[in-house]
């Protein structure tokens, strides 16, 4: 039996995975990395840790990738959560669910993710090629038959999986090489943005409280005043804006109202777990108890010390008021305050230090039963250059490697 040569362009999480993945099936597999070594991007993500994955039910896990989840449906189905992390388990990778069902290896060292990935490959008996740049395919009657580096060197294939990220952490590699590639066998791309980014907002509020990380928010993000988004959890103030797990998972739908031209705030209630009604007795409380207190000292009981300055310029209180003397309307405006903190959002950090992009390769032109074009034959596609992406929580590398393994094990069989 003749072996099916396949080569895998990008070593990622999806084009590692998809190597190993094909040689285990018996092709012979030659992946090509631009970079000195495979897993650059793999080893710095979910801050060094690497969030694997997440405990999520399959519909639960397909509702994180918005209207593009039902693409990934099959490869889940295939290679789901409960599978890769029995995989790197098989691999003496032990892994835990934390909060959020957030799954990180028990070591919470994302060095042994692509070490246990680097040592598979080579078992299984792929072929890895580093500092390879893929400059085109090669294709002959609507089939692809190889692909050419920068240096001209052909490399001759049955079948060819882009795997090479988007535009996110360019010094990774992820520098959108494979939306150029499926331009030259007539693919169309979904116009790529950022996604999972750190927002930039208008005025000093946020560079005043940099550095403040406030957990238990409640964020939403109106679009010309209209809700288009909520989340629930931890958020930062930083030099430019705003950063954190919520404002992440939030940013795309700012992107996406930014990139139409809306006026985007965002909203922060800082006492979500009192209502409006609750949170007012709770000041008549406060302020009948210590009503001899200076509004600035009351503040201490409410706020970090770093958001009082700000509560009192913006609610325009005067520090030296005295509980007792604080009126109604003065109360009121407090507590729209805590409940509608408002920052405008001016625009976004750049593309290259989003976490990963949206946009890229039509998911129409991809067949989800085995990650195989729709337009070429023997040409695959595998991780973040599909035009898929979630947010936080593991998702995302989930549908890498879940991609990575059908394309691999499809080029391998066809």
């Amino acid at each position: 039996m003749v072996k099916r040569n396949v080569i895998v362009v990008g070593g990622g999480a999806s084009g590692m995975m998809a190597s190993g993945q094909a040689a285990e099936m018996g092709a012979d597999t030659l992946l090509l990395e631009k970079m000195h070594r495979p897993g650059r991007k793999l080893g710095i993500t979910g801050k060094g840790r690497c969030n694997l994955t997440n405990v999520a039910s399959l519909p639960e896990f397909i509702s994180h990738f918005g209207s593009n989840g039902t693409f990934l449906r099959q490869a889940f189905h295939r290679f789901s959560n409960d599978e890769l992390a029995a995989f790197f388990e098989d691999l003496g990778v032990s892994t835990i669910a934390e909060r959020g069902g957030r799954v990180f290896p028990v070591s919470s060292q994302a060095r042994d993710i692509v070490n246990a990935l680097t040592g598979w490959m080579r078992k299984q008996g792929v072929t890895v090629r580093r500092k390879v740049s893929v400059d085109g395919l090669l294709i002959e009657g609507r089939k692809v038959c190889g692909v050419r580096d920068s240096s001209g060197q052909t490399y001759p294939a049955d079948a060819v999986i882009i795997a090479t990220g988007g535009v996110s952490y360019p010094a990774t590699g992820s520098t959108g090489d494979g939306y150029r590639l499926a331009r030259s066998a007539e693919h169309s791309i979904v116009p790529v943005r950022p996604a999972l980014i750190p927002l930039e907002t208008g005025g000093d509020v946020a560079q005043r409280l940099q550095g403040l990380s406030m957990r238990n928010v409640n964020v939403r993000v109106l679009v010309d005043g209209g809700k288009q988004g909520e989340a629930f959890g931890e958020m930062i103030f930083t030099h430019f804006g705003l950063s954190g797990p919520i404002i992440l998972s939030l940013s795309g739908v700012a992107t996406d109202a930014l990139n139409m031209g809306g006026r985007v705030i965002i909203s922060i209630d800082l006492k979500p777990a009192l209502d409006e009604r609750k949170l007012d007795e709770r000041l008549l409380r406060d302020l009948d108890a210590h009503g001899k207190r200076k509004f600035q000292t009351l503040l201490e009981e409410l706020l970090p010390g770093k958001l009082i300055p700000v509560c009192m310029e913006l609610t325009g209180i005067p520090p030296d008021r005295r509980g007792h003397q604080i009126t109604a309307r003065e109360r009121k405006r407090l507590r729209t305050w805590l409940k509608n903190f408002r920052l405008e959002v001016t625009g976004t950090r750049p593309i290259s230090e989003a976490i990963i992009t949206a946009g890229g390769i039509n998911t129409g032109e991809i067949d989800p039963r085995t990650m195989a074009s729709r337009l070429i034959a023997g040409l695959y596609f595998a991780g973040e250059v599909i035009d898929i992406d979630a947010d936080t929580g593991g998702y995302n590398l989930q549908a890498a490697f879940s991609t990575g393994w059908l394309a691999g094990r499809s080029a391998a069989r066809q």
